[in-house]
């Protein structure tokens, strides 16, 4: 199982985990739920107490990753499998997003 934090401008809005190889959930933090402030993370991601569950990465997400080439450059950069969009985004959207969003990888034991 692999998790990470998404943050939005560097303030916790949930939690990212890939639990199988077709298998990914979506949570938000309580504390960002709680704030009627805070915006959803997306049109397709509303704001819920619920868990969101995909077969795939979410969308949202999915977009967050480079195309084409540069998919293929970082792949062979991190010496990671091109299709392994997790494991990518893990290591390519903790910093310079294009918008707010950064995607943190949690190391767990």
């Amino acid at each position: 199982m692999k998790r990470a934090k998404v943050l939005r401008n560097g303030e916790l809005v949930g939690w990212l985990t890939k639990e199988g190889p077709e298998k990914y959930t979506f949570s938000y933090d309580q504390t960002w739920f709680d704030d009627p402030q805070k915006p959803a993370l997306s049109l397709t991601l509303p704001k819920s107490q619920k868990d969101y569950r995909s077969e795939h990465l979410f969308p949202f997400f999915f977009n967050m990753l480079s195309e084409g080439v540069n998919l293929k450059l970082q792949a062979r950069q991190y010496q990671i499998d091109e299709s392994d969009y997790f494991g990518l985004l893990l290591l390519t959207a903790d910093k310079e997003t294009i918008g707010p969003i950064t995607i943190h990888p949690i190391n767990e034991p």
